[in-house]
């Protein structure tokens, strides 16, 4: 555990935000329920329109940047508990595809694979610190997801 400073008092609000509404606190596979927290919320009916998700993308990129890098100093490195990374990523996994059941099934599985793997540039800023390298490192990912899954569609159609 990282040293605290006492300027660095976590708040409520920066724990439900980086934790993804507690769902980071789950003592199995805490960024997998992250994602499937960015599911459900995926599902609600709209949420897809561009004038809804990609401002979502924006602000909880910029908030769980914050949120995350203010965990990190008092958890230690990139700690598994902060999983609002995997939520902004998996909502970029989505991002101006088609809501059909297949697509939001493959881009859960295809976006947990990469993030478990880290293809480059992933895994330079998961080794970084960082509110901002906590977040990339998953938003790297979650573009990797996407595009792949862009190919796959327009080659099915």
């Amino acid at each position: 555990m990282a040293e605290q400073n006492p300027s660095d008092k976590l708040t409520f609000l920066d724990e439900l935000i980086a934790t993804g509404l507690g769902t980071g606190l789950s003592p199995i596979a805490p960024g997998t329920t992250g994602s499937l927290l960015a599911l459900i919320i995926y599902l609600i009916p709209g949420f897809q329109r561009n004038e809804i998700i990609i401002p979502a993308i924006v602000v909880f990129f910029v908030v769980g940047s914050y949120t995350a890098g203010r965990l990190e100093k008092v958890y230690g490195h990139d700690p598994s508990r902060v999983v609002i990374d995997e939520v902004v990523a998996m909502w970029i996994s989505l991002l101006l595809l088609p809501k059909k059941f297949l697509l939001v099934i493959a881009a859960f599985v295809a976006f947990r694979l990469l993030d478990i793997v880290k293809p480059f540039p992933a895994n330079y800023f998961d080794k970084k610190n960082g509110g901002v390298n906590i977040m990339l490192d998953d938003v790297v990912c979650g573009l990797y997801t996407n595009l792949i899954l862009q190919i796959i569609y327009r080659w099915m159609i």
